[in-house]
């Protein structure tokens, strides 16, 4: 088996900074010596002056396959992510078709076995006439269950009353939800309509994807989470409002229910609307900066449980439309670990905080085997930041398929220049390394 010695290394870990070395033995973390390592290795790197940190796992992604890869492929998208220090991802069931049967779920489980380079697992999505399907899911393999209760495409808005009940009560595993309330949404956009036209501007998105039906649409499922006992985390939060649905009092490890907070919502608010316009139009909706900040304030606490991206891409085409016709969402994935960076430097949060809410948390949240951590035993998922060292945002430096970001001129102010994994140097200083595939993700449940 291939070995890999890191040196000198800053481990960023189960709350700790310390210096190191690591000795990595095929897919796994073999040694962590802190007295240094000389063990013999095929490969050596000198990590001097640089942090290593766990990989990132982000718990909500888009990466548009199949239907849909005019936007995006997993290939491209897992690429992006592992150069972005993702190296874990779970991926959203909306997809055409939808991921709303077993083999239709399965079908998306073997397209990323042949083109992921990152690690993988896939969200069997809901319907309001699939429970049959959902129960058929095995846990171990499967990170969860979504639920739009929110608009969707296709026919996964879950709006019947009985079907979530059916839901929330008999599905066993992980219940992951995009909660917005529809019809009051749709009430805000015909009246935003009847006064301005058809001719709306982007800002007033997080007006008719209102606070309120956020909170309305978050506080039902975590009632029925509560009348049945659910293991519910719930996605994107997005407003000040909705942190009092959530815990702190008590270990992640107790919870039942969680919650996640999105990089859009912590880096933007309402004011960029007027330079970023659609292309900062998400579902849901980036609001003001007094709810970024308290968003922020509940990561810190502990009420956000983890951060991610919800990265959904769409082309420059369709987000260069009109607001009412640009779809919403877009990619992020590549940059996130940098924007949790910038974050640190500005003194807004820990490097430990940022590996607890961006690996640690999500490894605990979903049962994750053997990821998440740096530990003698667990996959070799490692990045190496240098915080010395720039990256300026550019067209020509994306790997998204659509070939935009949001990100694009800012210049972060670390830099990734090593991602490991499975204990495969898949990408170092600029080249990324093909020759192997991620593993789908398995689950201690």
């Amino acid at each position: 088996m291939a070995t890999t010695l890191i040196k000198n290394a800053r481990i960023v870990n189960e709350g700790k900074i310390y210096h190191a070395d690591v000795f990595i033995k095929g897919k796994f973390i073999e040694k962590i010596g802190t007295q240094g390592i000389s063990m013999p290795a095929d490969r050596i790197i000198n990590a001097e002056g640089k942090f290593l940190i766990p990989g990132a796992i982000d718990d909500q992604v888009h990466f548009r396959e199949p239907g849909l890869t005019h936007k995006g492929e997993i290939y491209t998208e897992a690429k992006a992510a592992v150069v972005g220090g993702v190296t874990t991802y779970m991926e959203m069931p909306n997809t055409s078709p939808s991921a709303t049967t077993i083999d239709l779920l399965e079908q998306k489980y073997h397209r990323a076995s042949e083109v992921s380079l990152a690690n993988y697992s896939f969200f069997m999505g809901t319907t309001n006439t699939n429970l049959e399907e959902l129960l058929k899911v095995d846990e171990r393999k499967v990170c969860g269950v979504k639920i739009f209760m929110g608009s969707s495409t296709g026919d996964m808005l879950v709006d019947d009353p009985q079907a979530l009940e059916n839901i929330f009560s008999k599905v066993k595993t992980l219940i992951a939800t995009h909660c917005e309330d529809d019809p009051m949404i749709k009430r805000n956009a015909a009246e935003f309509k009847e006064k301005y036209g058809e001719d709306l501007d982007a800002k007033y998105h997080p007006l008719i994807r209102s606070a309120e039906a956020c909170y309305s649409s978050s506080s039902f499922a975590v009632g029925l989470a509560k009348k049945h006992g659910t293991r519910l985390h719930i996605l994107h939060i997005s407003t000040a409002k909705e942190l009092e649905l959530f815990r702190n009092d008590i270990p992640l490890v107790e919870k039942k229910i969680t919650a996640e907070a999105c990089i859009h919502h912590l880096w933007f608010n309402d004011g960029d609307y007027e330079s970023k316009g659609n292309f900062i139009k998400w579902n849901p909706a980036v609001k003001t900066k007094e709810d970024s900040e308290a968003i922020f304030n509940a990561v810190l606490d502990g009420r956000i449980d983890v951060i991610a991206t919800d990265h959904a891409p769409h082309t420059i085409e369709e987000k260069s439309q009109s607001y009412i016709n640009a779809p919403s969402g877009g990619p992020l994935v590549q940059h996130s670990v940098l924007a949790m960076f910038d974050f640190y430097k500005k003194g807004k949060i820990s490097l430990e905080k940022i590996v607890e809410k961006m690996s640690h948390n999500v490894a605990i949240l979903f049962e994750i085997d053997r990821r998440g951590f740096i530990r003698e035993g667990f996959y070799a998922d490692l990045v190496l930041v240098d915080p010395n060292q720039s990256t300026k945002v550019t067209k020509e430096s994306l790997l998204y398929k659509c070939g935009w970001s949001p990100f694009e001129g800012h210049e972060f102010s670390s830099a990734i220049t090593h991602t490991f994994v499975n204990g495969n140097l898949v990408f170092e200083n600029g080249n990324i390394d093909e020759s192997s595939k991620g593993m789908r993700v398995l689950f201690n449940r």
